[in-house]
């Protein structure tokens, strides 16, 4: 007997962001564990679609035959509760973080999305987490029951472990799109205080996706003066984003909020020292002894940490060695689809 599924996704699943790579890596795995996968395009413009957007996407969903398990991406599930509740297919809600907690939102647009996607979640017959952290925010603030969640985090795979520099110069690295909720701009406001160190900043991640964001971080590293010490490359091969990661002496992110944080993964596979925040799912993902996490918004703090590892190579000797650690007890990408795959056939 085939086994299948449809997958309904928002936007483009070549997307390069954390949430997109994991739909993406978890539909191929999926398919070596034998499972037929069905791609939805579900449309743009999620999770604040227009109308058309959102009629088009449930007549998609309601198209589809009513004996598939449909698996949807919670980007989309959010803004669509009356598909939620409507649909006689056995649902399975895939949350990478909750809508409601992305920066920049208004307060009503806020509220809207938090009403939307519990309604959706009330409705679906499971939900796939990527964090023990994301699952306990659906149970005390979405009311779902914990034995409805399957935690599925992302995999890891076999990377090459960073080498840093040579020359004096401390290489920071900091991945992720530019949106408001990366905290670039705390980043910026952070190494602007530490101009007297020998340090470097290569940013990589999405520029399109928030192009207010994009100029306003463009206009922090010229108000500061750093143009000639942070490089913001823009969307990378993987590649190119490998040497990166090999180059580099120190992970820098200043997440205002992460449903895992596939980046600050990346990083401890690598052996990299980690400076973030310990916001959302990133005190999970960054152990003890890795790095430095420090309280969101707070340029000060993430100086002080910065600082302490750009003056110590000992220290960044250390947490590089734990985090190499670490990186070895990370799940691998076959073992989490196994996981996701038990999911699928508890809601089928």
């Amino acid at each position: 007997m085939v086994k299948r599924f449809a997958f309904a996704v928002p936007g483009d699943l070549a997307i390069p962001t954390g949430g997109y790579a994991y739909d993406r890596r978890m539909i191929a795995e999926l398919g070596r564990l034998g499972w037929q996968v069905d791609v939805i395009g579900l449309g743009d413009g999620f999770p604040l679609p227009s109308d058309t957007t959102r009629a088009t996407a449930q007549a998609c969903l309601f198209a589809l035959p009513k004996d598939l398990t449909v698996v949807i991406d919670g980007l989309a599930l959010g803004a669509l509760p009356d598909a939620a509740t409507q649909l006689r297919n056995s649902l399975l809600a895939v949350v990478h973080h909750p809508l409601a907690l992305e920066t920049g939102l208004s307060v009503e647009q806020a509220e809207k999305l938090r009403a939307s996607e519990r309604t959706a979640l009330a409705a679906v017959d499971a939900v796939v987490v990527t964090s023990a952290a994301t699952q306990r925010i659906l149970v005390e603030d979405y009311s779902v029951p914990t034995d409805r969640i399957f935690v599925v985090p992302p995999g890891s795979d076999l990377v090459a472990p960073a080498q840093g520099s040579t020359d004096g110069i401390i290489r920071l690295l900091s991945v992720g799109a530019v949106v408001p909720r990366k905290g670039f701009d705390v980043l910026i406001a952070a190494l602007a205080g530490l101009t007297e160190l020998p340090w470097r900043l290569i940013i990589v991640g999405d520029r399109t996706r928030d192009r207010q964001a994009s100029r306003q971080l463009d206009a922090d590293i010229s108000l500061h003066k750093l143009g000639e010490r942070i490089s913001v490359l823009g969307e990378a091969t993987p590649q190119h984003l490998a040497k990166l990661y090999v180059e580099a002496d120190v992970f820098a992110l200043a997440s205002r909020f992460e449903g895992y944080g596939m980046a600050f993964a990346e990083a401890i596979a690598r052996g990299l020292p980690v400076i973030g925040t310990n916001a959302g799912a990133i005190p999970d993902t960054v152990p003890d002894g890795t790095g430095i996490l420090v309280r969101p918004d707070d340029p000060a703090a993430l100086a002080q940490a910065l600082r302490r590892v750009i003056e110590n190579p000992a220290e960044r000797q250390r947490m590089g060695k734990a985090a190499r650690a670490a990186g070895a007890r990370l799940p691998t990408w076959p073992t989490s689809a196994k996981i996701f795959s038990r999911a699928i056939e508890a809601v089928g």
